[in-house]
């Protein structure tokens, strides 16, 4: 099955949209060749706020329609404790908000990003979108991630190289209490490592210190910015270590 056979079966459809290559390529192409369709964001902690200005950029850009909510995650015990598939009960929360609005708005059909380079087996926010009948176009299709970029690049979508960018909660050690304000702190210390010239890399932040994660071809850089991250990032955390297990 093509995308556009895919929207010619499903022709109103609501797109759970992330701001992201995947779904930015997904609602391109359902405005494209769905007969009616809408995008749907949901901002809460665990996003810096790049995505949410990526998100209204892309929608601006292809003149896409988009609701923006504004949830409190934080506010949802079993995602707090951190367990190891909190993305699961983080994904309940998100996508059933995401349906009530989509139904609301008159699309009874939703769809998100997942492609078919996604391994369902080890992602148990997938569980959550199978229990929500959630579809995900770009696996029935069989698009993966690679051909899914090389196409976005084609039609010069400005998200087509943009990093894989995982929610701030994976920042935190599974089991560690999620906290507020270790988020801020998180995104801070990326937003500043960003303006430095870092690209792909992770602040991680285990109690009482943060663990930077470059790309093997970053950590000269490393090197080179080193007083600088220390003079950001010191404040902040403390202790600073460089994680030798590169991304």
């Amino acid at each position: 099955m093509t995308l556009q056979e895919f929207f010619t079966e499903n022709p109103r459809i609501a797109i759970a949209f992330s701001g992201g290559t995947d779904s930015a390529y997904l609602a391109y192409m359902a405005k494209k060749y769905a007969k009616e369709m809408t995008a749907i964001y949901v901002s809460t902690a665990f996003q810096p706020a790049f995505e949410r200005e990526d998100a209204i950029r892309f929608c601006k850009e292809y003149d896409i329609p988009l609701t923006i909510l504004e949830r409190d995650v934080l506010s949802q015990e079993a995602v707090v404790q951190n367990p190891s598939n909190r993305c699961y009960y983080c994904k309940t929360v998100i996508f059933t908000e995401i349906q009530k609005k989509a139904l609301e708005l008159g699309f009874t059909c939703l769809a998100d990003g997942t492609n078919a380079s996604d391994d369902a087996d080890d992602r148990p926010g997938m569980k959550a979108l199978q229990e929500l009948k959630v579809l995900s176009p770009l696996r029935i299709c069989g698009i993966t991630k690679p051909a899914l970029r090389d196409e976005s690049e084609k039609l010069g979508l400005f998200t087509a190289r943009k990093p894989a960018y995982a929610c701030l909660a994976t920042r935190i050690p599974s089991g560690t209490r999620i906290r507020a304000k270790q988020l801020q702190d998180v995104e801070q210390a990326e937003t500043a490592l960003t303006a430095m010239g870092f690209t792909d890399f992770r602040v991680r932040h285990p109690e009482g210190y943060a663990k930077l994660q470059v790309k093997p071809e970053q950590l000269s850089l490393v090197m080179e910015k080193r007083e600088e991250i220390l003079t950001v990032l010191e404040p902040i955390f403390g202790t600073v270590c460089l994680d030798l297990k590169t991304r």
